[in-house]
Order: C-alpha cells, then sequence, then structure tokens
C-alpha cells in the first residue's frame, strides 16, 4: 500500500493534549511528539500504552467471549453426535449434512441481520438474545422425538451462532485497551476451541450409551448459554455505541467502570471527536452498506475482511471440525468409540494451540501470523490428501462376488474404494490381523447402514470368525497418516487462520461501519462454511476423499497470496486510527515497503502559513498545525 498522509488539526488534537499543555510548554516539542523509539514501537498512540489492564476488562470479555464457547460447542459436538445419530435415526447422507449445514446456513442468515441489530440494539442487548436463543435451541434438541424436530432445534441454534459470532469480538475489541486488543480478541477464539474439546469429551464420554447419548451430548449447551445470560444483565454496554447514540454520560460511566478508575478524559474525548469525524466523512444518513461502499477505505477494508473469511472456510476448518470422527472412519478406524476419541484428540490440538495465538498476536503482529498459519495449513492439507492416496492405491481387493436378488452396482467393484465412494454399497471383509481376505461388496440396508441388506454382513452384530462390515470407510494400514495430517492440520490454522480472520474484523472499520461490516463479513463465513459443509461428502464422492483435500489445498495458496497483498498489520494502533490503513490502493503490499516508520512535521505560529489556511491558535499552543506520515504497515 502506498504512502498515506493523516493530517490532525489543532482542533481535533486539543482534545489528546488536554492536561499535558503546561508541560508542552515548559519541555518543547518533544513532549508533544513522544520519543522516536515509542511512537516507532506503538503506531504513533498519543494516548498511554502502559496503563494497566484492569480485571474487570479480563471479567467481560470471559463472559463475552462464552458466546464463543457456545459457537465452538454446538459446531464440534455435532462430530460426535452424528455417529450415534445416523444409526438410532438411519440418517441419509443428506440428511447428515442438512443437519450439520442447517445450522451453518440460520448462523448466515442471523449474522447478516445481527449487524442491524447491534446497531439498533446495542452489543450488549444483542449477546443476551444469542443466549437466550442459544438456551432455547439446547432444550428442543435434547428432546427431539424425530430427525424433523431435531433439525429445528439446529436451526434455532444457528441463529445464536450467527449473533454470537459477530457481535461478541466487537464488543471485546471495544472495550479493550489497544495494545492488549488483539490478545483479548483471540481469547473469544481460544473459548471457541475450547468448546469445540469440550464438545469432543462429552461426545467421547456419551457414546457409551446405548440409547440416547446424542440428546444430552446436544442439549448441554444449556448451561454455559444461561451462565452468560444472567452474566450480561450486570455487565455494561459499549461505550462506544453509546457514544455514537449520543449517550454521552452513560457512555463516561461506562468507560471508567471498565478502565477501573483510571483517567478516561484523554480515551473519552479521542473516541467521540473520531467517531464526529466518521460520521461527516461517511457522508451522513442512508444505508449503512451503501455508505461503506461508496467510501473508499472502508470498502477496501470490507473486502479484506471478507476475503479472510471466505479463505478461512475454504481451507477445509469446519470440514475437519464437523467430520473428523467421519474422517477418521474414512481412513480406517472401525470402531466408533476410537473415532470419537481421536476427534476429541483433534479438538484438544486446535485448543491448545490456540494459546500459541493468543501469545503471538501482539508480539508478531496478525499479519506474519495469518501467513505462517496459512504455510503450515497447506502442507498439512497435502499430508492428508496423500495420507488418502496411500489408501486409494493401496485398497483390498474385492475377492468374492456373490449372487443375490438386491445385488445390482456393488457387485461390479474391484476393490474397496470404488466400492466405498458408492454410498448404496458397503464392504463386507475377513481380517486375520495381518490380511485382508474373502471380501466382497454388498448393498448396504436401507434402514440401517450398520449391516448389509442380505448376505453373511447382512446381522448386526459382528460374528466371532473376524467378519467386519465396512461402510463409508475401507480397511488401510495408513490410517495414522491421515490422524497426523489432521493433528498437524489443526496445530498450524488454529494460531493464526482460526482467530485472525474474526481478530482483524472486529479492528479494521470504523465504529458507524462496525456492525454492518462485521455482519456482513460474518455472513460471508457462514455462506462459506454452509458450501464446504454441505457439499463435503458429495464432494469426497466424486473427487475422491483424496482429490477433496488436494483441492482445499489450492484454495490455500490462493488465500496466502490474497492474505501477501491484501492484509495490513493494525498491531498495536487505536481503532480509531486503523481506517487509515486503507486509504491506499486494494491490494498493493507486496509492492511496498514493511516499514512502519512515522515521520512527525509540525509549524510554529509566525511561519509562511496563516491562520486562514490552517486555522486560528490559541496562545497557549506552540504548534499550529501537525502532519503524520505513515508508511503502509504490510
Amino acid at each position: 500500500m502506498s504512502s498515506s498522509h493523516y493530517e490532525y488539526s489543532l482542533k481535533h488534537m486539543g482534545n489528546l493534549m488536554g492536561s499535558r499543555r503546561p508541560k508542552a510548554r515548559d519541555d518543547g516539542e518533544q513532549s508533544l511528539i513522544g520519543h522516536p523509539s515509542r511512537d516507532s514501537a506503538t503506531g504513533g498512540d498519543l494516548l498511554d500504552q502502559d496503563a494497566p489492564t484492569t480485571g474487570f476488562v479480563y471479567l467481560l470479555s470471559f463472559f463475552s467471549a462464552l458466546g464463543g464457547f457456545l459457537f465452538g460447542y454446538d459446531t464440534g459436538v455435532v462430530s460426535g453426535a452424528m455417529l450415534l445419530l445416523k444409526k438410532e435415526m438411519n440418517l441419509s447422507n443428506l440428511w447428515q449434512e442438512l443437519l450439520v449445514s442447517s445450522t451453518v446456513g440460520a448462523a448466515a442468515l442471523s449474522s447478516l441481520g445481527g449487524g442491524s441489530l447491534n446497531g439498533w440494539l446495542g452489543r450488549r442487548i444483542c449477546i443476551i438474545l444469542a443466549s437466550f436463543i442459544f438456551t432455547v435451541g439446547g432444550i428442543v434438541l435434547s428432546i427431539a422425538p424425530d430427525k424433523e424436530v431435531l433439525l429445528v432445534g439446529r436451526i434455532i441454534v444457528g441463529f445464536g451462532i450467527g449473533i454470537a459470532s459477530m457481535t461478541v469480538p466487537v464488543y471485546i475489541a471495544e472495550v479493550s485497551p489497544p495494545q492488549q486488543r488483539g490478545q483479548l480478541v483471540t481469547i473469544n477464539s481460544l473459548f471457541i476451541t475450547g468448546g469445540q474439546l469440550i464438545a469432543s469429551v462429552i461426545d467421547g464420554a456419551f457414546s457409551y450409551m446405548s440409547h440416547d447419548g446424542w440428546r444430552y451430548m446436544l442439549g448441554l449447551s444449556i448451561i454455559p448459554a444461561a451462565l452468560q445470560f444472567i452474566g450480561f444483565f450486570f455487565l455494561p454496554e459499549s461505550p462506544r455505541w453509546l457514544i455514537q447514540k449520543g449517550r454521552s454520560q452513560e457512555a463516561r460511566e461506562a468507560l471508567s467502570r471498565i478502565r477501573g478508575g483510571q483517567s478516561i478524559d484523554s480515551e473519552y474525548d479521542t473516541i467521540k471527536t473520531s467517531i464526529e469525524e466518521e460520521e461527516k466523512e461517511a457522508g451522513g444518513g442512508g444505508l449503512v452498506i451503501l455508505r461503506i461502499l461508496r467510501h473508499g477505505p472502508t470498502r477496501r477494508a470490507l473486502i479484506v475482511g471478507c476475503g479472510l473469511q471466505m479463505f478461512q472456510q475454504l481451507s477445509g476448518i469446519n470440514t475437519v471440525m464437523y467430520y473428523s470422527a467421519t474422517i477418521l472412519q474414512m481412513a480406517g478406524v472401525r470402531d466408533d468409540k476410537l473415532a470419537i476419541w481421536l476427534a476429541a484428540a483433534t479438538s484438544a490440538t486446535n485448543f491448545v494451540f490456540t494459546f500459541v495465538g493468543v501469545w503471538l498476536v501482539e508480539r508478531v503482529g496478525r499479519r506474519k501470523l495469518t501467513l505462517g498459519s496459512l504455510i503450515g495449513t497447506g502442507l498439512s492439507l497435502a499430508l492428508l490428501a496423500v495420507g488418502f492416496l496411500l489408501s486409494a492405491m493401496n485398497s483390498p481387493p474385492v475377492t468374492l462376488h456373490p449372487v443375490g436378488s438386491q445385488n445390482s452396482t456393488c457387485n461390479l467393484y474391484s476393490t474397496c474404494e470404488f466400492c466405498m465412494l458408492d454410498p448404496a454399497c458397503g464392504f463386507c471383509y475377513r481380517d486375520n490381523g495381518t490380511t485382508v481376505y474373502n471380501a466382497s461388496c454388498v448393498p448396504v440396508n436401507q434402514k440401517s447402514t450398520d449391516h448389509a441388506s442380505w448376505g453373511r454382513c447382512s446381522n448386526q452384530t459382528e460374528a466371532t470368525d473376524s467378519l467386519f462390515w465396512a461402510y463409508n470407510y475401507c480397511p488401510t494400514a495408513y490410517s495414522w497418516i491421515v490422524l497426523m495430517g489432521l493433528l498437524l492440520y489443526l496445530a498450524c490454522f488454529a494460531p493464526g487462520m482460526g482467530p485472525m480472520p474474526w481478530t482483524v474484523n472486529s479492528e479494521i472499520y470504523p465504529l458507524w461501519a462496525r456492525s454492518t461490516g462485521n455482519a456482513c463479513s460474518a455472513g460471508v463465513n457462514w455462506i462459506f462454511n454452509v458450501l464446504v459443509s454441505l457439499t463435503f461428502l458429495h464432494v469426497a464422492e466424486f473427487l475422491t476423499y483424496y482429490g477433496a483435500f488436494f483441492m482445499y489445498t489450492g484454495l490455500v495458496v490462493l488465500a496466502l497470496l490474497f492474505v501477501q497483498g491484501c492484509l495490513p498489520e493494525t498491531q498495536g494502533l487505536q481503532l480509531e486510527e486503523i481506517e487509515n490503513l486503507f486509504t491506499g490502493q486494494l491490494c498493493s503490499c507486496g509492492v511496498s515497503s514493511p516499514s512502519v516508520n512515522r515521520h512527525i512535521h509540525y509549524i510554529r505560529r509566525g511561519s509562511e502559513f496563516s491562520p486562514a489556511q490552517y486555522g486560528a491558535v490559541d496562545s497557549d499552543n506552540a504548534i499550529a498545525y501537525i502532519t503524520v506520515s505513515t508508511v503502509s504497515r504490510c
């Protein structure tokens, strides 16, 4: 991005000076401008970057991030629940995809509408509303008598997820001090992965129930939802939203409470002045989305924000999270319980490595963390693809071709790989521990995929003579490669591409566009989430499993090019400053200097520039005009 120039007249700088003016007269210009090393380290913030973060901010972040926990739990729990549901309710591939993607589709719709709700009701009320919806959805899921009611419950939960997913990062970003904003917003992603981990453990624990274990899996989300619902009645609204709505006294009280009694005058005045300037620049009334698209910096920010969310999903994360247990079965893990516990291991990896992101985000910055994450994600997806490719190349042959009245296409397949890819067929075989033998491809029972429709594998219980029935997977010696690929994928994805799209989107929009910008980007995330989750099993059927993961690898390469060219660094900047990163040409990061130096020029009274050009200044001030020139932070 080319160099951009920020001009602050003394009218706008006066509030930042406040009580520092007398000191400025004594100490000269350096008091205003600050130590050079400090400016370069903080991006030139004129507010106190070293003020301690109060415990109340962490409390706010915790209760807010419970929305992230519910987001993670309700999207993660379906992985293990689906293995039980598809047997108890005899779910086809289509119904499995519907139960997964219906939640995501509802989340996409509610996140798009969440922008208007946030602007109208505020962040606090929207989080309370989301937790109430989560509670209702959990009750419906726990008592669902059939798959149709189950679908309704998943849709209700999806509405709550959508509102929470776009509101929580915005709320945390708006109440956080700049020097810890990245870490605190990333805590939301930590809670998301923590929710997925707890969901996997719950899945494993209730998988031993012979009947209705899935009800507990899906219904336990009521507990954190109720905790958040009650907690937020005692927490304040975002001061920035209150200022925007003209509720100045409430805003001062909320900001003072959040900052723990620290002096808030400078911060309050900066926020208020910035909001007034943003409203003028944005062109007044009209639909916010149209104002965003008309205003160059916000339009560019929206493209970057939506692009990050799109590539987060196209890199296949929710394929891995929703179908992790199924993927492990596809890779040859026979036992449902073992597949569920191995899926819990992948969720644990996701959770642990999100801590790495929390630790690194304010040390290396958003941009470098995202780039490194994408490189590792692409390599691990390639490893997953290779694992499935090796399994396919060494697929056990079909050696028996029994004749039956229903045996049509299944009898034509020569290997387990082709038999597995046909949803109407399953693989019946014997295994002595080292070799697969006496294998046949026969039709699956239409009422339950747990056994064949006829023949030696038609009994639901496994025989004692080493006879096995495999549906949707093949016995293979390469399961460990797929498991290693899953773990490596999550270890690379969790620190960067997991939290950074949400963190960056919570920062890059001015206040008047923040709710709508986050709603649009979250909507894009959920739309592509629907696209990926609804099509994965069918894509795997048509491209094969290794083909699907090679496709995701190619999409990650595109994401890497996008981030390299388009994502600027927002580390350490005030929310009110970040819009200026998008004043230059879009996606020119790859051709500009990575320098973050800021050059400050000032003009004293009595110079050749008159007050008519720059505005009159009172006698207490020595500097009439300041220009801050900042090279793009790419």
